[in-house]
């Protein structure tokens, strides 16, 4: 897990279980700047992707010293040099601060591996769909080397009109108090649409990433914006059942000292029965449909219970956020 300071904000980070989200100590972690000058490279930097995220940050004002694309060095991209290796870079520019990995899923694994080696402590993998057995490998190596892992499938970091990192658009949030932690680029949007018409800012935005196994997960982010100091209310963004059970478990094991909104996607959608394919329905010797228990109700139930505000739909979250800010 990881955040940012400056002479005012200071935040932490940690890795925890990959198999059981947990939260160890923040006494033996990291602290890490988010805000400039920071050096970046872009790892796969000739993917499409890359090279529109590219020019958009530079524009932006993020500071991105170099590419990396092997067999592509000597080459440039929007006026940002290329190289082969990450090592290749260090003989220029030193040190290099944030890497962010675009490489297909297969070159992941190795490219964070170059990137550790060369000393980077701070990887933005948005690459989606990595190996599992890649991504615990690279968490692994990342313990050893106290370095910041976040995805894989992550869509970056904003802060809103100082630091951008990643294809999360940075217009769509204002400066404010409110920390956003998402699992959808585009709901996050539309939250953040929610909170502004309410003037109600964001002190930072971070999208944890889809894949099964990710570096910096839910119960790091909710830890690091309850220390930070610039933000008073933390709004998740969900789109699984699973993440219940570690927030959940998060605030019995540790406990939270500040408002903690959460809105899962189709929460309110008809939940009566769920439909299977005729394989699925076969092979289980079934003969209709699966009954389900109504998750409205048991999700809104369990949250309540540890003090979590629920929110059915967007356009909630900014009335729980004052009513939460008020008491």
């Amino acid at each position: 897990m990881f955040f940012y300071s400056d002479s005012n904000r200071t935040s932490f980070f940690d890795l925890s279980s990959f198999v059981q989200p947990t939260v160890e100590s923040f006494e033996n972690a990291q602290s890490m700047n988010w805000f400039p000058p920071n050096k970046v490279i872009i790892q796969g930097i000739t993917e499409y992707q890359a090279t529109f995220c590219a020019v958009q940050m530079k524009a932006y004002g993020t500071d991105i010293v170099a590419g990396i694309s092997p067999g592509y060095g000597g080459t440039e991209v929007s006026g940002i040099p290329v190289f082969d290796l990450v090592e290749q870079v260090q003989t220029q520019v030193d040190p290099i601060d944030i890497s962010l990995i675009f490489v297909d899923s297969f070159q992941v694994l190795d490219a964070a591996k170059e990137a550790i080696a060369a000393g980077i402590r701070r990887l933005i993998i948005f690459t989606p769909r990595v190996p599992p057995l890649d991504t615990i490998e690279l968490i692994k190596r990342a313990r050893e080397t106290n370095t910041l892992i976040l995805g894989p499938g992550s869509h970056g970091i904003v802060i809103p009109q100082q630091v951008w990192l990643g294809d999360l658009q940075p217009q769509f949030y204002q400066p404010g108090t409110v920390g956003l932690i998402t699992s959808s680029r585009h709901l996050c949007y539309e939250v953040a649409a929610e909170l502004n018409a309410a003037h109600l800012g964001q002190s930072v935005v971070v999208s944890l990433g889809n894949d099964r196994i990710i570096g910096s997960n839910l119960p790091h982010w909710l830890s690091v914006l309850n220390e930070d100091s610039h933000t008073e209310v933390i709004v998740f963004i969900g789109q699984q059942i699973n993440e219940i059970e570690q927030i959940t478990a998060y605030s019995k094991n540790h406990g939270y000292d500040k408002p903690i909104i959460f809105y899962l996607a189709g929460l309110k959608a008809p939940q009566e029965k769920v439909y299977r394919d005729a394989i699925t329905i076969i092979s289980n010797h079934l003969s209709a449909s699966i009954p389900v228990v109504n998750r409205d109700r048991q999700t809104t139930s369990k949250l309540k219970k540890i003090g979590i505000k629920v929110a059915k739909k967007p356009s909630e979250i900014p009335l729980l956020i004052e009513k939460a800010l008020s008491t």
